[in-house]
């Protein structure tokens, strides 16, 4: 059974920066890829970034390409989202996923 917890989420400001991070236990990262998920208030959730187990290839939503970064540690089964130049449109609950495994969310709220 695999248990993820996030943390790293929080309020700023426009153009603020914050670093999301996911971490699973009882299953090693190196045998799933790794997601990143977010849902606004009162939209439905929606994928916006992905990386192989093996870090080879990552994906990111046209909305968030250039601005975030996904990584992972496989040595400390934690992966990563680092989010720059933040706007009013990222506020919402962020969400890890391995394998058919979900965190708990964290929220990121950005506004002045």
């Amino acid at each position: 059974h695999v248990q993820i917890v996030e943390s790293g989420g929080g309020s700023v400001q426009p153009g603020g920066s914050l670093r999301l991070s996911c971490t699973a236990s009882g299953s090693s990262l190196a045998n799933y890829a790794l997601g990143w998920f977010r849902q606004a208030p009162g939209k439905e959730r929606e994928g916006i970034s992905c990386i192989s187990n093996v870090n080879t290839w990552s994906y990111y939503k046209d909305s968030v390409k250039g601005r975030f970064t996904i990584s992972t540690d496989n040595a400390k089964k934690t992966g990563y989202l680092q989010m720059n130049n933040l706007k009013p449109g990222d506020t919402a609950v962020y969400y890890c996923k391995i394998s058919d495994y979900w965190g708990q969310g964290t929220q990121v709220t950005v506004s002045s």
